[in-house]
């Protein structure tokens, strides 16, 4: 029966630091298959919510905790119509403030602040709220939703949604239970050639996607060490091998291969580098410091690649970085049986029958005009003035709001954050077993056979529904 398929049976006798509910623990496991956290496909308590439609809210009334990326959510909030910024949640004051003028500047209501720890409770609570914007540090990311969706708030929680495959279902569980959306902000999904390419893929430009690739490569060194509250990036790769943001690579992708929607990422394998180089940044920048000596325990590798196979036989890489002297880098590589598109260095697409080299600049910039996706085309001039990753925030803010005041369904379901944030562990476990291959719970137990990838937006149309 599927959804009590046997998952993870094999005993793999290596040392790992388990994780439950986002907090490392210092328990040093013998054996994974011992403590069983992920043996069976739970039951479903609730109904399926893949393509759930809601009561259509004329105005979306938010509440955002987390005020460092949220920030950028609050100004995109405050230029978009029916959407309404209803509270603010952040320990530092100056965050706080900062949000509140801005809200001012743009003519909007003073929202109603809270300032101490577990005071997005309190938000929470709120009968004046539609939706709790969570961009919190990672091991808050399940604590809010939960409680949110438990005081009937639909949820966007930034990435990844979870650490763990506990609270990857726990997530799905509670948005069954409670008929509610609860959507990763996974903002790379709407970056303008992302949508481009995906567009291009479903108008069969490419053939029949066969491969995607994607990462994250990005430097972020100083930023471990001296740019996160309390440090919380840092402490997570003192513990934690594999890779442990994968979605901003693996979104998009998957997006066009139509994971969860007509196919499923069945099993994966993935392979670390040790750790190099947070103790050579320690070593060279950091003179007279404690932290050069703890650099020693770091755990996370500095690359990590996996590879993952789907159930139609497609397949995925997905990479990540971020203590390496690199460009940034998300590769985003779609591969059909016709063509192929990159972004990384440079946005370049190969079609038949001359895909031995790229098409011309010319050539390349009349396809993507051709195939411009129609929300980018409809909402990208205002996206990119108001910024926020090149425009790509806006976008994802915007169409979010949109479809909670229409009662659409939403473009990314919680099993799209369940499923892309699940790598977060299921990597760490490959990895400490040297690269072995690991299954990856299908978290719509069964439903995405049920379903078709998402559909290219006719803007025209559904403006007028």
């Amino acid at each position: 029966m599927l959804n009590r398929r046997k998952f993870l049976k094999t005993s793999l006798a290596v040392g790992a630091t388990a994780i439950i509910g986002g907090e490392a623990h210092s328990k040093t496991l013998t054996s994974f298959a011992e403590e069983k956290l992920i043996e069976d496909i739970p039951l479903r308590k609730g109904k399926s919510v893949m393509g759930l439609r809601c009561q259509p809210i004329n105005k979306v009334r938010v509440g955002v905790v987390g005020l460092g990326r949220g920030a950028g959510a609050v100004d995109a909030l405050a230029q978009i119509e029916g959407a309404e910024v209803v509270a603010l949640c952040d320990l530092n004051l100056d965050r706080v403030n900062n949000s509140q003028n801005l809200l001012k500047k743009q003519g909007r209501k003073e929202p109603a602040v809270y300032t101490k720890e577990e005071d997005w409770k309190k938000m929470c609570e709120r009968d004046d709220i539609d939706l709790i914007y969570n961009a919190t540090p990672w091991n808050l990311h399940v604590p809010i939703a939960l409680y949110a969706m438990d005081h009937g708030k639909h949820v966007a929680v930034e990435v990844p949604a979870a650490l763990t495959i506990k609270d990857c279902w726990a997530l799905v569980d509670k948005a069954e239970e409670k008929q509610l959306h609860c959507m990763m902000l996974e903002n790379c999904c709407y970056d303008f050639f992302e949508l481009a390419t995906l567009n291009m893929a479903r108008q069969g430009v490419f053939g029949e996607i066969i491969h995607g690739e994607g990462a994250y490569i990005h430097d972020l060194r100083e930023s471990k060490f001296n740019g996160y509250y309390k440090n919380w990036r840092l402490d997570f790769s003192k513990n934690h091998t594999g890779n442990p943001y994968p979605t901003h690579g693996l979104g998009p992708v998957a997006e066009v291969l139509g994971i969860n929607r007509g196919d499923r990422m069945e099993y994966l394998s993935s392979v670390s580098t040790n750790q190099f180089g947070l103790k050579l940044w320690a070593e060279e920048n950091l003179k007279d410091d404690a932290r050069i000596t703890q650099s020693e325990a770091y755990k996370l590798g500095d690359m990590n690649t996996t590879i993952i196979h789907t159930v139609n036989g497609k397949s995925i890489m997905i990479q990540h970085d971020t203590t390496s002297p690199r460009p940034y880098s998300r590769i985003h590589l779609i591969q059909g049986t016709k063509g192929m598109a990159v972004k990384y260095p440079e946005e370049k697409i190969a079609i038949q029958p001359n895909a031995h080299g790229f098409q011309s600049e010319t050539a390349q910039k009349e396809l993507l005009q051709k195939y411009e996706h129609p929300l980018s085309k409809y909402i990208g001039e205002q996206a990119r003035k108001v910024g926020g990753h090149g425009g790509m925030d806006f976008i994802m803010v915007w169409r979010l709001i949109y479809c909670l005041r229409n009662g659409y369904p939403l473009d990314q379901s919680v099993y799209d954050a369940a499923s892309w944030s699940s790598l977060v562990e299921l990597t760490e476990r490959s990895v400490l077993n040297k690269s072995q291959s690991v299954a990856i719970p299908d978290f719509t137990r069964g439903e995405w056979v049920k379903h078709k990838p998402i559909p290219i937006i006719d803007m025209d149309k559904v403006l007028h529904v």
